[in-house]
């Protein structure tokens, strides 16, 4: 019995771990996808959200929040990751996905224009609570 949870902890494990590389690589794709010409301009719009968010050092939910957390990494990402994937062209996407092997190779780049929207985010929703309790 305890070798059999151990075995499915495992192969668990293993499946988050092959979705954590997928992710890694549709954002780098969703990057190089963003730079390009011929990508149309909605689609460069969702696609600059997610990659900014993706590499943010701060997170619109912080981690420490329990279960809420990790809702935008577990949730949120992927959603933001499947629609700027659908409505960039396929073949170009193909493209960008070959290029995009190793482009987090030196780590993970941090977005410090994402991270300064999401604490302005979180700023404008302290004053907009402080102003329901407090000003009438």
């Amino acid at each position: 019995m305890e070798n059999k949870l151990h075995s499915r902890l495992r192969e668990l494990f293993l499946l988050i771990k092959r979705k954590a590389i997928k992710l890694k690589r549709e954002i780098g794709a969703l990057y190089l996808a963003y730079r390009r010409q011929d990508v149309p301009l909605y689609a460069k719009i969702v696609s600059l959200l997610v990659v900014g968010y993706a590499l943010s050092p701060i997170d619109l939910i912080p981690d420490f929040i329990p279960v809420l957390g990790y809702l935008d990494d577990l949730v949120l990402l992927p959603i933001g990751i499947a629609l700027a994937v659908k409505l960039i062209p396929s073949n170009i996407m193909a493209e960008c996905r070959e290029q995009a092997e190793n482009i987090f190779s030196d780590g993970k780049p941090k977005s410090w224009i994402a991270g300064g929207i999401i604490i302005s985010i979180w700023i404008l929703i302290i004053i907009i609570i402080a102003l329901k309790i407090y000003g009438g």
